[in-house]
């Protein structure tokens, strides 16, 4: 299947399948991604997502230009048709972390902003190249690196449109940590494994304060604050914890 969905334990792997064509997106595959997305969110044994592409030549490289670009150039295709294979729909919470090997092209970059941890390869490259082609990067992009990393930075990778190394993804804050090819897929998955051996009550309601409180005036965001945590507080995992750590006291 061009888009696979496994599951270890808490940990489900949604595998881009394509390595032949550099694991570009058909519109099949857009969709196919999106519903694994959708299944991975829905699925209650699942606590953390792995995101990865097949060989390594690259993550993703986008979209195939040679079926999309035509249809959104004909005005036959609505782009907001891609928005749940960019995780642009409400309460996502469960972490997700994506495995880059080599090409980290367009959408394929945009889908790894999607993310909440990035393990790279040292000789990844990453590029968003829309401004070259006369597009933008609007599968999240626009709203979200201005928001994740400091502007300067964003306005430099978007504006500028050139190929950036994993060490100056790494320096810029887009990525968590570079390691060896080899090593990428072991790292994210030992990553998402301890992850999901914490309480899923407490990571999805720190993310979803991440996501959600940002933009709301101070005072609201602290009580929206307050809000989430004292429902992690009268949880069943905070009553398990608090029972258990208090058992390490005695």
């Amino acid at each position: 299947m061009p888009i696979d969905l496994a599951q270890d334990g808490y940990v489900a792997t949604v595998r881009i399948n394509r390595p032949e064509k550099l694991n570009a997106l058909t519109l099949a595959m857009y969709e196919d991604l999106g519903r694994a997305f959708k299944a991975a969110k829905e699925d209650d044994a699942i606590r953390v997502v792995v995101l990865a592409g097949s060989g390594e030549r690259a993550f993703c490289v986008g979209a195939d230009l040679k079926e999309s670009i035509p249809a959104l150039a004909a005005d036959t295709f609505d782009i907001s048709a891609w928005d749940p294979a960019h995780i642009k729909f409400p309460g996502f919470f469960k972490p997700i972390i994506s495995a880059i090997r080599g090409m980290c092209f367009g959408g394929g970059f945009e889908i790894m902003l999607a993310t909440d941890i990035r393990i790279v390869a040292h000789d990844a490259i990453f590029q968003l190249p829309e401004a070259t082609l006369g597009f933008v990067p609007a599968g999240g992009t626009l709203v979200r690196l201005v928001r994740q990393i400091g502007y300067a930075h964003a306005m430099e990778i978007m504006l500028t449109a050139r190929r950036f190394t994993a060490a100056e993804m790494l320096a810029k804050g887009v990525v968590n940590q570079a390691v060896d090819s080899q090593d990428v897929e072991r790292v994210a998955l030992e990553t998402a494994h301890h992850i999901a051996s914490l309480s899923p009550t407490a990571v999805q309601t720190i993310k979803e304060a991440a996501l959600t409180l940002q933009d709301l005036p101070l005072t609201e965001a602290f009580r929206q604050e307050a809000i989430l945590g004292q429902r992690t507080f009268r949880s069943d995992d905070a009553k398990r914890g608090l029972a258990a750590f208090a058992g390490k006291g005695k």
